[in-house]
C-alpha cells in the first residue's frame, strides 16, 4: 500500500497510539517546541507539512495561539481528525496536497513537519528543502521533527532493536505492531548528519539538531 492509503487506514487510532510508538514523546513534541518557541517571535503564518491529525500544530498552537496555521497532508482522513481537533479555531486551514511535488501558494515565515519527510528518497528530500528555503523570507524558520537512521549500520540495528522491544512492552496490540511494520517498509531514513548537510547546501545560515533520542531528532534551519 502507498503512504496515503496506509495513513487513512490508521487515522482514528493515530493519536491514541502516538505516545506508545514514540517513547520520548513528551520531550520530542512538547519540551522541544517550548524551547524553540522561547527563542523566536510569534510567527505570522505556519505551514505544517504532512500534518496528519494536527498533532504537531497542536503543540505549536499552545505556544502561538494567534498565529495562522495551514495544515497540509496527502491523506484526507488524517486531516479530518485535525479538523475535529481545531474545530473551535478560526485561524487554522487545511489543504490536501502532496508537498513532495509543490507547496501551497501562500507566504509563510515558519514551516514545520513531524514524522513525514523520512518517507521521501534523499533526492526528493533535498529538492523539498530547497523549495522550503525559497519559500521562506530572510530569518524564516524550518523545523523538522523526524525519524532518522544512526548513520552506521551496526548502531542503527541497536536503535531499531531497542525501539521494537519498547513497542512490544507498550501495550500496543499485535495488529498495531504489524501495521507499524508495514509502514516501516515505506521509510527512507537518512542520518541527522546527512540531513544537516542537505540543509546547509540550500544556504540556510543556521542549521542545528536541537534534540535527539536514538531514532527521533529535531533539526532547525534558519534562512
Amino acid at each position: 500500500m502507498d503512504i496515503q492509503t496506509q495513513f487513512n487506514i490508521i487515522a482514528d487510532e493515530y493519536d491514541g497510539n502516538r505516545k506508545k510508538f514514540i517513547p520520548c514523546f513528551d520531550e520530542y513534541y512538547n519540551s522541544t517546541t517550548r524551547f524553540i518557541a522561547s527563542n523566536i517571535p510569534q510567527p505570522k503564518r505556519v505551514l505544517d507539512l504532512g500534518a496528519g491529525t494536527g498533532l504537531l500544530s497542536y503543540f505549536w498552537y499552545q505556544q502561538f495561539p494567534h498565529s495562522e496555521y495551514v495544515l497540509v497532508d496527502i491523506a484526507a482522513e488524517m486531516l479530518n481528525i485535525a479538523r475535529k481537533r481545531f474545530e473551535s479555531a478560526n485561524n487554522v486551514s487545511y489543504q490536501i496536497l502532496d508537498y513532495s511535488k509543490s507547496l501551497p501558494d501562500m507566504d509563510f515565515d515558519t514551516i514545520i513537519s513531524a514524522l513525514s519527510i523520512h518517507h521521501l528518497k534523499d533526492k526528493d528530500k533535498a529538492e523539498l528543502f530547497q523549495r522550503i528555503y525559497n519559500k521562506l523570507p530572510s530569518g524564516g524558520l524550518f523545523v523538522n521533527y523526524d525519524q532518522f537512521c544512526a548513520g552506521q549500520a551496526e548502531m542503527n540495528e541497536w536503535f531499531d532493536k531497542h525501539w521494537e522491544g519498547q513497542l512490544a512492552d507498550s501495550g500496543l496490540t499485535a495488529n498495531d505492531i504489524e501495521l507499524w511494520k508495514e509502514r516501516r517498509k515505506l521509510d527512507k531514513e537518512c542520518s541527522v548528519e546527512q540531513e544537516t548537510e542537505m540543509l546547509k547546501k540550500c544556504n540556510f545560515k543556521t542549521v542545528k539538531c536541537v534534540y535527539s533520542h536514538q531514532k527521533f531528532s529535531v533539526i532547525i534551519a534558519i534562512k
